[in-house]
């Protein structure tokens, strides 16, 4: 359900971007910049956006950026806006990614003019990304539909994410000779196991519930309650020395109020058990050759259950059908990605989208997958994996001395790991291992149920626990739990 606003009155924009202050004056708006591709809002303390492009499932472009960040700023300074809230019009996206299609086109008629341009839109995209993943104040996205690409940008790196029973996650990039940008770097190598780098590769999406239990979101409601939820977060007010942590306490003891259950027809992690298990021994492995390697031996061998084989073979041609120098830039990005901190990540990755600019792969993606009708298969340059040299690889992530640097928005609120981890979302594995290392001597049952009410009974928790615990855990003689690993 999407979020209700009001059309700010043309008046009132005009005055607003003449007396725009001179540290936004790169986000003014433009002759062509569509006034009311968002629509902002305000309810009490809460401050919601709404992406108003519902014809083109809200992707994401310059025109909506130059929106976003100075309001986003304002309501940063503003002792009135205590909650920001961001959702997308139409019943089925959030936001579909940014608007690569016009990007692809303006390259292939205008040449490097148009790269220009596009390095500067992805610098703007960055620019907002980075400011959300610092944001001082709570910010919650509404995935309620279609959730990629750029859409995944200004919601992953939210403190609060809420799924619906109408969420698409998924990171399409090497599908059109791209990599998982906007800050995929940071936010896929920290999800469990091998689970972002598998997402990273194949393109995979997460319907539902299942963006719950990967960690892609914190919360899962019925979008039918959606609204409800925004006017009673309006109600809530904030101690004047509350910080951000107690504040998002708060808020997430709130969203469970409306807690609708699961899905019945969807209730139990996916990305589960043997499956899990075969997702993080084949994507372990640093090259993309040894990764195949690994899919094919599961799809072949005899040990390997049918569920299994299965998967292996669609994922083998879900990776054949991806360009190769996106696979490779992408698989050292997902190894490399987990060492930097959110100030690099952008930076790192402002660099990596401006190599794929002036490389053909990118236009001959976007082309043949979204602007041909109906899509045709991309000509890959080069066409296969062994010819695409490690050296070509490494001058995506080799910045020259000298070479211009990505400035960031704000400062000092920078990290190497989510802040918010432990207290919102569901527990990770190594939540489970040290409760089971801990010396409390229970058996498999009793642990669940322990963490269960530590977390107060919040949705997916057991669930999640329970296929940890089936896939990792034993018990000794004495019926306690052992950690498996």
């Amino acid at each position: 359900m999407p979020l209700r606003a009001k059309i700010t009155n043309p008046a009132y924009r005009t005055q607003s971007a003449s007396t725009m202050p001179d540290e936004y004056a790169e986000f003014k708006e433009q002759p062509d910049d569509d006034p009311d591709d968002i629509l902002f809002n305000t309810l009490y303390g809460v401050r919601t956006i709404q992406l108003n492009r519902p014809k083109k499932y809200n992707a994401l472009n310059g025109s909506m950026i130059r929106k976003l960040i100075p309001r986003l700023k304002e309501y940063q300074k503003s002792a009135l806006a205590s909650i920001i809230i961001i959702g997308g019009a139409g019943p089925k996206a959030f936001c579909a990614g940014g608007d690569v299609s016009h990007l692809a086109n303006d390259i292939a008629t205008n040449g490097d003019s148009a790269r220009a341009a596009s390095k500067a839109y992805f610098g703007l995209e960055y620019k907002l990304d980075h400011l959300i993943a610092t944001y001082p104040k709570p910010y919650i996205a509404y995935l309620d539909g279609i959730t990629m690409g750029g859409g995944v940008g200004l919601s992953v790196h939210a403190p609060i994410r809420i799924a619906t029973e109408n969420t698409v996650f998924a990171m399409p990039e090497t599908g059109i000779g791209f990599f998982p940008d906007v800050g995929g770097s940071f936010f896929l190598p920290r999800l469990e196991g091998q689970i972002g780098t598998y997402l990273a590769l194949t393109s995979s999406t997460l319907k539902g519930v299942q963006g719950l239990y990967a960690g892609v979101a914190t919360h899962y409601i019925d979008s039918s309650v959606l609204s409800n939820l925004t006017a009673r977060l309006s109600e809530l007010v904030f101690k004047d020395y509350s910080d951000l942590r107690s504040r998002l306490q708060i808020i997430d003891r709130t969203i469970e109020e409306f807690n609708t259950g699961l899905p019945s027809n969807d209730s139990k992690p996916q990305l589960a058990g043997n499956l899990r298990i075969a997702i993080d021994h084949c994507f372990q492995y640093d090259t993309v050759e040894d990764i195949i390697s690994a899919l094919e031996r599961e799809r072949d061998g005899t040990a390997a259950p049918p569920q299994v084989k299965e998967w292996a073979a669609q994922t083998l041609k879900q990776l054949g059908e991806k360009s190769p120098t996106s696979l490779k830039v992408t698989l050292r990005q997902m190894r490399l990605g987990g060492t930097w901190d959110t100030r690099e990540t952008f930076g790192r990755e402002y660099h990596i989208a401006a190599q794929f600019m002036q490389h053909p792969d990118f236009v001959a993606g976007v082309s043949a997958r979204l602007l041909h009708k109906p899509p045709t298969k991309p000509q890959w340059q080069p066409p296969d994996l062994q010819s695409v040299t490690n050296e070509s690889i490494e001058s995506f992530f080799k910045i020259e001395e000298g070479e211009e640097r990505l400035r960031l928005l704000s400062e000092g609120h920078d990290y190497d790991r989510y802040p918010f981890l432990r207290n919102l979302g569901l527990p990770r594995e190594e939540h489970v291992e040290e409760m089971v290392k801990s010396g409390k001597g229970i058996g498999k049952k009793g642990l669940v149920d322990a963490m269960v009410e530590a977390k107060e009974g919040k949705i997916g928790v057991r669930e999640k626990v329970e296929e940890i615990v089936g896939r990792k855990c034993g018990e000794d003689g004495e019926g306690k739990i052992v950690w498996r690993g």
